[in-house]
Order: structure tokens, then C-alpha cells, then sequence
């Protein structure tokens, strides 16, 4: 059997860019959030070594930025006391392994049956396009282009849409949300592609830009198909 084990390429580059962009007080407050699960200011500050005016000064910012959240627990007459804790947003500046997971187990399955592999990308596509179709239904051109530049932004593929002077369109993707697994499988990117002709079937579309091969982008130039006149049928001569 082969081994997976190997980490997610980009996942492990970037893994501690999050919490260093942010400072390094801040950071340390929501490590410190993160590995206690809940805690007061006063417990904050001694697990910090601050004041406890500075930590309240620091987490007013990130409850404002939805990276912390709080709640206030009564037991007495007095003050009630405020409990701090990680809003769901902060989990995305903590190291993720999908991408390691995801090629791990498409590789056990592959390994079992190579063509249940493009069996899970299909479904996969299915389902997506089955969505897709009934969210662009009844739309114009423009409007058609633009909702699925939105489905795919959505989807965390950084997407955004324009029409070009020739009056075709380009859907780029700035940021490939599968980029692990398709480095790995390359059915992935023909799925993305295959995907875009399927919900889109008055439109030729081909890539233009490709991040695997180094471009800035994955994009994608629609063009209407052109309508076929059928040449009239003869007079059949009796």
C-alpha cells in the first residue's frame, strides 16, 4: 500500500502565518483562549503577564473584529463576571490539514480502486452542478455570469467576473480552495472545469490561467456559442 502521510504542501508553509500577522500580544491572547477554552480577563492577564486594564484594552478590538466572543455569569448581587472565549471566525488563523486529510484518504481509496476516485470527484460535481443550475435559472447572460462568480467565491474561490470588450466574459479564481488535492489529482482541476461548462451550456469555456502552472489565477473565458443555421431544405422536384 502507498503511504500518505505526507503534509499538505501549502498547509504547512502558511500554517503560522495567521496569528503572527496579527501581533504578537494578540496572538498570545488567543493561544492562550484557544488552550483554555474560556477565561476572564484577570486569568488572561496572569497567564500573559499584563495588567488587566491592558488585556481589556486588547479584547475590545477582537471581540469587535468577531474573533472573540463573551459571555456574563452572575452569582451574586455583584458585578457579573465576564467570560472571554474564541469566536468560531479565530479558528481560521489555527493551522488546518483538509488538504492532508483529503489526499490521504482519496489515496486509501484509490489504492482499494483507482476508479473510485473519479467515481467521489463526479458525485461531487453532480451535486454541485444540480445547485448551480437552479440558482442561475431564468437569468440573463450577465446575471448568469455574475451568480456563478459568486457560487464560486462562495466556495472560497476568491472569484470575480468581467466582461471583456470582445463582449465575452472571464471568471477568475484568485485562490484555488482545493489546491492540495489538485496538486496531487489532477482530475480535481477537470472537475472545476467540466463543472463551469456544465451549468453555463449556451457558453464556450476555456481556461486561460492556470495556478498550477503558474499563473495568477484560474480563468476562465466564456464565449456564446454561436447559433448553426440550417441551410433550407430544397424543393424536391416531383
Amino acid at each position: 500500500m502507498t503511504a500518505h502521510s505526507d503534509p499538505a504542501p501549502t498547509e504547512t508553509a502558511g500554517q503560522a502565518v495567521g496569528l503572527t500577522a496579527i501581533g504578537t500580544t494578540r496572538a498570545g491572547m488567543l493561544m492562550t483562549l484557544k488552550r483554555l477554552g474560556e477565561a476572564t480577563a484577570d486569568q488572561l492577564a496572569e497567564q500573559l503577564g499584563l495588567t488587566v486594564a491592558a488585556v481589556r484594552q486588547r479584547l475590545g478590538p477582537l471581540v469587535g473584529e468577531g474573533l472573540v466572543a463573551h459571555r456574563d455569569e452572575r452569582t451574586g448581587r455583584g458585578r457579573p463576571r465576564r467570560w472571554y472565549r474564541l469566536a468560531p471566525a479565530a479558528e481560521s488563523l489555527f493551522p488546518k490539514r483538509y488538504g492532508q486529510l483529503a489526499n490521504q484518504l482519496l489515496g486509501v481509496i484509490g489504492d482499494a480502486d483507482p476508479s473510485l476516485v473519479e467515481d467521489a470527484f463526479t458525485r461531487r460535481a453532480e451535486e454541485r452542478e444540480a445547485q448551480a443550475v437552479r440558482r442561475l435559472k431564468g437569468l440573463d447572460r450577465d446575471a448568469a455570469i455574475a451568480e456563478l462568480a459568486r457560487i464560486l467565491d462562495e466556495d472560497g474561490y476568491l472569484a470575480n467576473w468581467e466582461k471583456t470588450a470582445e463582449g465575452s466574459w472571464r471568471i477568475s479564481e484568485l485562490n484555488c480552495a482545493i489546491l492540495d488535492v489538485a496538486r496531487q489529482h489532477g482530475i480535481a482541476c477537470a472537475s472545476e472545469l467540466s463543472f463551469i461548462r456544465a451549468v453555463l451550456p449556451w457558453a464556450r469555456v476555456e481556461r486561460v490561467s492556470h495556478l498550477l502552472s503558474g499563473g495568477h489565477s484560474c480563468s476562465y473565458e466564456i464565449r456564446e456559442k454561436r447559433r448553426v443555421r440550417k441551410a433550407p431544405t430544397p424543393p424536391q422536384l416531383g
